[in-house]
């Protein structure tokens, strides 16, 4: 997955649990600009323990698998 992946994936999860940036920033302690950045694939330098953070308050999590030497449908569709 990449970075920018995982940004609209944040933003769409979001969305779906009908919570604003406002919101989601708040209860995390972050300021809105912040999530903004996040979800628009702006924020270089956002930690791994902020994205953790922010996918927890929206009941998912980050982990870590083996790359698959198999390209995913989304490479193959070209995407």
């Amino acid at each position: 997955m990449e970075f920018q992946d995982l940004c609209q994936t944040i933003a769409s999860l979001r969305q779906q649990q009908r919570i604003s940036q406002q919101t989601m920033a708040e209860r995390l302690g972050i300021s809105r600009a912040t999530v903004s950045a996040i979800e628009n694939g702006r924020a270089g330098d956002v930690g791994v323990r902020k994205l953790m953070k922010i996918l927890d308050y929206l009941g998912y999590e980050l982990t870590v698998r083996e790359k698959s030497p198999f390209p995913t449908l989304e490479e193959l569709r070209g995407g």
